[in-house]
């Protein structure tokens, strides 16, 4: 390379660094999903009333965009999906709730299948507040995991409930502060990481590929450096 090619290299790097939340493409093979700029990708999907259809809405209804940070208002009930679907990967996530909540709720939606609905077929990775790293089957009679039967919820109700290990200790940051998830779904295998703490993992899953989803579940919450890694 040049020196005006390696100098105009290091100044672009400079400058997209620069933009608040934005994150550049890994040389080690992570890519952006969501690029801090517009919707491009992802299609949003809401539904007006509880029980009512699932539609194609516009992102701005419930999504928008500042300084690179993906936020979200939570209503309608819904999610923002990613057009392409993805299988073998490693999928990093941050997210944090204003300061000014009491509570949140949202989750990250893995292999959602074809059918748009509330919920899509999917493997949920939790985020409501003080759960983060909870898994739920959407549903459990299209979703199977095989995982520790202890974790799993004894309620006949919640069975599709998978609860992190350790179950009530914390492992989210104070409101107003990032997290980051770190999600590794290899094969049909999942692992998943909360602030670099191994909180859950099963195995066996019969979904093993799909389109990834952020939630619109009722309260804001904020997304950034959404980016994911194909793995073997």
């Amino acid at each position: 390379m040049n020196t005006l090619l390696r100098l105009s290299a290091v100044v672009l790097g400079s400058w997209i660094m620069a933009i608040p939340g934005a994150v550049a493409d890994d040389p080690g093979g992570a890519t952006l999903l969501f690029n801090g700029k517009d919707f491009s990708g992802w299609k949003a999907f809401g539904r007006a009333m509880k029980d009512g259809p699932t539609t194609a809405i516009e992102p701005k209804e419930s999504w928008s965009i500042t300084d690179g940070v993906l936020q979200c208002t939570g209503k309608p009930t819904g999610y923002l999906a990613t057009e392409k679907e993805y299988a073998n990967y490693m999928l990093k996530v941050k997210w944090r709730y204003p300061a000014e909540l009491k509570a949140g709720n949202s989750g990250v939606l893995l292999h959602c299948q074809p059918g748009d609905r509330v919920w899509p077929v999917c493997l949920e990775a939790q985020l409501r507040s003080g759960r983060a790293g909870d898994l739920w089957l959407q549903t459990a009679a299209e979703v199977k995991l095989t995982v520790d039967p202890a974790r799993r919820d004894a309620d006949d109700k919640t069975a599709r409930h998978i609860w992190r290990d350790p179950k009530d200790t914390p492992v989210e940051k104070p409101f107003g502060e990032w997290n980051e998830y770190e999600i590794t779904c290899r094969g049909a295998d999942i692992t998943v990481h909360v602030n670099g703490r191994k909180v859950n993992e099963g195995k066996g899953c019969n979904l093993t590929k799909g389109r990834i989803a952020l939630q619109a579940e009722g309260t804001e919450i904020h997304f950034k450096d959404v980016t994911i890694t194909q793995i073997k």
